[in-house]
């Protein structure tokens, strides 16, 4: 159902049809001019009704208003219509020049029509004159121009051998050749006549000794491309057998273009150091230097213009003359083309293939390591030539061959780049180990160097890397032709950039430290324990951070599309971080069995027997604990404190540790002496209550770990040293003194202060089992004794 709205457009639709066709009612027409009678802009404006409607609507200020914008519009209008009068004033004055000159034109063109009407009325009638005259000797005619005709011909016969000798004297092959291969046909038609037989003898010799004149030009060293493909073109025209002068030709164009890759073997030579013979005799100064190497951009330099110029200029040049101008009408056209296309690419693929290897050979010869823009954009130069050579012969993709061997040189320039790091890297742990072998006391100038070595030596390694990536960008800058290739660019950036160069350092970086883990007792040098310390902190920041954003950087700036499984993060992450930990275990253990060691000499070469009343601590004691701490502070500036359980309020105090717990020991033992109490069962029933210590356990990333697993070691020593000994009871109470002492120094460098008095009492009670006379020395006297030491 229409609705009010619809049925209104309807209404308005038709009024303008019937408007626009002057289909309007009168009624229609009533109401519109008295609309438009008081519009001002309309054709049936009605000034007064206008006036009126305004003084009856419009106040006496509107109405002044009005007529200012009234004025102000006539004078806009005015000022419009003088404009659009002086804009085309001019067109009118060109538009009336222009139809004047139209009416003088049209008039000398009347002219000239009636003259040419007149010419041609006269030309019509001589026209016909003529063809009423000559109508009845019109086949004479005829006949006799078609004698005049063969007479011409017959004198061209005829003259034939002495134009053909006066051509070939003055060097006109090609006019020579034209002239023969037109009368070549009728010769071979009349041959039966013996006229025409004797000129086609005499032509036949002529046109050998043409033959032989132009493969003497054609075999001329000093012939250009030009004559030759002229010579050629002269030849298939004389009937000469297509295959023998495809033969000729890239034999001679062999000749010519071995020279360049002469010259190319030679440059090669001269890289490699080789005695090379002399190209020139050296008249002048400048001369010597034509003997020399070129770099690798003049190398592909002279190879492009040489070599690959000229073997384009013999493929085009082979292809006009064989491939594209063999006669269509002969039988085994396509045989014919099939022959020589497949004897132009054995030629072709034979001179390139030893083109590659040489510019292979240079590519590889070439020592920078530091700087590869000029290689690459050798590479580029090379890369472009091969493509554009592909148009030549399209059956043979040089450039693919040719993107092999920039891959392989982007490999090699990897591999060198690998082999730089390595050998910086070996560098910074040479200076490392010549700082510290060059220091006096390790513990005291020592300390102070290990922080800044260890710096030094990673930023020295990571702006290494850094430079390598920069240098190595130049392969993959978007204006290198093979740079977009994807056979080039996902091997380079995956495989050799990422795999072969970064992760790969990565890897020797930890088979190297792995090395110092090795036992070197077969090698005769070990390594500096400082030097594993530091070794071990490198590893840990490279696990903590450096392994991530080396890779990150790798990605970043040799990305691809191509997400093929490379080695992860967390992979080398987690190999580095045991290379750490191995470090560190070991520098625990060369500096426990360091420490060993000399409490293993202190308590063998001692007569335990017969040793007096002990007065001081012995040297060795206090000569541990000066290693120990400067351990402690070699550590400290490389690693954390690390996580210590609280001490016992006995810590701080410089007591005896087991003063609480021995002195019922101590009258025990001295009421009832050896004979009455098995002070094994004692030793034993105490472990009991003891937890287990595990000596040679995997260390933390902390100091006061790693001095707990040197503390451990060094005290196990010296508990199963006391165990193969004999002692006095003076020697009893010297090891009394001695584990006091050091009880009141190790407490500082462990996690856990239970630890040494478990490992203290342990030595303690084994040398109170191992004592002929097993009795103490009163706590005070201990105490003044490692006072006063």
């Amino acid at each position: 159902m229409a609705t009010s709205g619809d049925s209104g457009q309807r209404k308005h639709r038709r009024g303008l049809l019937k408007q626009y066709y002057s289909l309007s009612s009168e009624k229609d027409n009533n109401e519109t001019k008295e609309v438009e009678s008081y519009n001002i802009n309309a054709s049936h404006f009605n000034p007064e009704m206008y006036i009126n409607k305004l003084l009856k609507e419009c106040s006496l200020t509107e109405l002044i208003d009005h007529e200012q914008v009234v004025y102000r519009q006539i004078q806009s209008l005015d000022s419009e219509m003088q404009t659009l009068v002086y804009e085309n004033y001019n067109k009118f004055i060109s538009a009336t020049d222009t139809i004047r000159k139209m009416k003088n034109d049209f008039k000398k063109m009347e002219e000239e029509m009636d003259g040419l009407a007149s010419n041609m009325a006269t030309i019509t009638d001589f026209s016909g004159k003529i063809s009423d005259t000559l109508q009845s000797r019109r086949d004479q005619i005829t006949k006799l121009t078609g004698v005049h005709l063969l007479l011409r011909k017959l004198q061209f016969l005829f003259e034939l051998p002495p134009r053909l000798k006066s051509y070939i004297e003055d060097d006109e092959y090609v006019q020579a050749a034209r002239y023969y291969t037109k009368a070549q046909k009728i010769l071979l038609q009349y041959n039966h006549m013996l006229s025409f037989r004797g000129i086609q003898e005499d032509c036949t010799v002529l046109v050998k000794e043409l033959k032989i004149k132009l493969r003497e030009r054609f075999h001329s060293p000093e012939a250009t491309p030009k004559q030759l493909a002229e010579c050629v073109d002269l030849l298939l025209q004389l009937k000469e057998p297509a295959e023998n002068l495809c033969e000729e030709f890239l034999s001679h164009s062999q000749e010519r273009l071995s020279v360049d890759l002469l010259e190319l073997e030679r440059q090669v030579k001269l890289q490699c150091g080789e005695n090379v013979p002399k190209r020139v005799e050296q008249e002048r100064p400048s001369d010597i230097y034509m003997n020399l190497p070129v770099d690798i951009l003049e190398f592909v330099d002279l190879g492009c213009n040489s070599f690959l110029s000229n073997i384009c200029l013999v493929i085009a040049s082979y292809n006009d003359m064989f491939l594209n101008r063999l006669p269509c009408e002969e039988e085994g056209t396509e045989k014919m083309d099939n022959m020589a296309l497949t004897k132009l690419h054995n030629f072709v693929m034979s001179l390139m293939e030893q083109y590659f290897e040489y510019v292979e050979q240079r590519v590889f010869l070439e020592k920078e390591s530091s700087d590869f823009s000029v290689l690459v954009r050798a590479l580029d130069r090379f890369h472009r030539r091969l493509q554009a050579m592909n148009k030549l012969l399209p059956d043979s993709d040089f450039s693919r061959t040719g993107l092999d061997i920039v891959s392989r040189a982007g490999k090699e320039c990897c591999m060198k780049c690998l082999e730089a790091l390595k050998h910086h890297f070996s560098e910074c742990l040479t200076t490392v180990r010549h700082s510290l072998a060059a220091s006096a006391i390790v513990g005291h100038e020592g300390i102070p160097q290990l922080t800044e070595l260890l710096a030094s030596v990673e930023n020295s390694t990571a702006d290494q890397v850094k430079s390598v990536l920069a240098n190595l960008q130049a392969f993959t800058r978007p204006d290198n032709t093979f740079a977009t290739k994807p056979n080039f660019l996902e091997p380079f950036c995956h495989d050799h950039v990422r795999e072969g160069v970064i992760v790969a350092f990565i890897c020797h970086i930890n088979a190297a430290a792995n090395e110092f883990c090795q036992n070197a007792g077969d090698k005769g040098v070990c390594p500096p324990p400082s030097l594993l310390l530091l070794l071990s902190r490198l590893c840990f920041d490279l696990e903590v951070s450096s392994i991530g954003f080396l890779l990150s950087l790798t990605d970043e700036q040799f990305t691809t599309d191509d997400h093929h499984r490379v080695t992860s993060v967390s992979e080398l992450c987690q190999e580095t971080k045991e290379t750490a930990q191995k470090l560190l275990n070991h520098f625990v253990r060369v500096q426990g069995l360091n420490i060993s060691q000399m409490l293993r000499k202190s308590v063998e070469t001692r007569d335990w027997l017969n040793t007096i009343e002990p007065r001081n601590v012995r040297a060795v004691m206090k000569r541990v604990v000066e290693d120990l701490t400067a351990i402690d502070a070699q550590v400290g500036h490389l690693y954390e404190e690390g996580i210590r359980k609280e001490r016992s309020s006995d810590s701080s105090r410089r007591t005896y540790p087991y003063s609480t717990g021995r002195q019922p020991l101590r009258s025990n033992w001295s009421a009832y002496g050896p004979s009455t109490i098995d002070t094994s069962l004692l030793s034993n029933i105490q472990k009991l209550f003891s937890e287990r210590i595990e000596i040679f356990s995997t260390v933390e990333f902390s100091k006061v770990s790693v001095m707990t697993g040197i503390i451990k070691i060094s005290l196990k020593t010296f508990l199963e040293c006391v165990r193969l000994r004999t002692f006095s009871r003076y020697g009893l109470q010297q090891v009394q003194v001695d584990t006091h002492y050091l009880q009141l120094y190790f407490w500082r460098f462990v996690a856990d202060e239970n630890l040494i008095h478990v490992l203290l009492d342990e030595v303690l009670g084994s040398t109170l089992h191992r004592c002929l006379d097993p009795t103490l020395m009163d706590t005070g006297v201990v105490e003044v004794i490692c006072d006063r030491g």
